[in-house]
């Protein structure tokens, strides 16, 4: 009884084979592949000023075949990224020179976008050269003596190769560039003759309430301060509450991504103008007729119709007559 009895190891069996010391770290199991691998750089696996997201569509796209679609919305289908996701990772890989991207007219007028993968972005295209098969190194032999030819055999002259003929020009690509931002600036926020505190107080809630209409018009507080000037135009002007939250919340585009910017536009592109006044609104009424206004006399105080204040016609009169 006094024989110990082991019943248990005294740690767990480690996963790979043959490690007798576990140390911290990754430990690597390599299997050589026979088909179906991709080389790529290290300087692509562990570039350190591309996200997770760029690397993993980099080995993607090295992956593929020539021709091969890769658009975004393709990617944005093929992976739980999304769209916004794949084209940031994209636009990652351009900028560290794994990838080109341009617009090509072809010969019936279509333009379709072209893309260029590097797997390494130093190399040019142009001076890359195809791999030479290595050959077994051999001792150099000795050269052979050239035999020279008898003097009196004169060597026959050969006929001269016919010309090769011209190449013919390939027709060159017109090549468009990409779109970029808009360079003009856009025109600016409509502002108040005054803007009272009434005004921004009724500006202010109209344009946080319109999430109540429209959800996706989420706007921040500096948003709303930034449009509040524009809003309060439209109620300077005479319009509706009611008018304007439908007008900036009817037909909006789906995705909407930047909603303030939306609203800029809108509010200042459909900005209704001034109500007519009262004497524009008679004229209004009765096209083609001049009104003349209606005057009350200095004397009698009778109504009458003159451009200007003064007396009517009986006063006149009067007055010429003591006179």
């Amino acid at each position: 009884m006094d024989t110990p009895q082991i019943t248990a190891p005294s740690r767990a069996p480690s996963p790979v084979p043959g490690d007798t010391t576990p140390s911290p770290g990754v430990i690597h199991i390599s299997f050589r592949h026979a088909a179906g691998f991709t080389v790529i750089g290290n300087h692509l696996a562990q570039h350190r000023g591309l996200s997770l997201a760029a690397i993993g569509l980099a080995a993607h796209i090295q992956s593929l075949p020539a021709g091969a679609r890769i658009g975004i919305k393709r990617l944005a289908e093929r992976f739980p990224e999304s769209e916004t996701r794949v084209a940031a990772a994209l636009r990652e890989l351009e900028a560290h020179g794994y990838l080109h991207r341009s617009r090509v007219r072809l010969a019936d007028g279509r333009i379709i976008t072209r893309t260029v993968s590097y797997n390494q972005p130093s190399a040019d295209a142009s001076t890359v050269a195809a791999p030479q098969p290595r050959t077994r190194r051999s001792t150099p032999a000795a050269p052979l003596p050239t035999p020279q030819p008898p003097r009196e055999a004169a060597p026959e002259p050969r006929p001269a190769p016919p010309p090769a003929p011209a190449p013919q020009p390939q027709p060159t690509p017109v090549l468009v560039p990409a779109p970029t931002a808009r360079t003009t600036p856009p025109p600016p926020l409509p502002r108040p003759r005054e803007l009272t505190p009434e005004l921004q107080r009724v500006a202010t809630a109209l344009l946080a309430d319109l999430r109540r209409h429209a959800p996706q018009l989420v706007l921040s507080e500096n948003d709303i301060h930034t449009l509040t000037p524009g809003v309060a135009t439209w109620l300077e002007r005479d319009a509706h509450p009611d008018t304007i939250s439908r007008t900036l919340t009817t037909d909006l585009p789906s995705p909407l991504k930047r909603p303030a910017k939306l609203l800029r536009h809108r509010i200042t592109a459909l900005l209704p103008p001034p109500l007519p006044g009262a004497q524009d609104a008679v004229a209004l009424a009765r096209p083609g007729v001049i009104v003349i206004p209606l005057q009350n006399c200095d004397h009698c105080d009778r109504a009458f119709r003159s451009r200007h204040p003064g007396h009517c016609r009986d006063c006149r009169t009067d007055l010429h007559t003591a006179a």
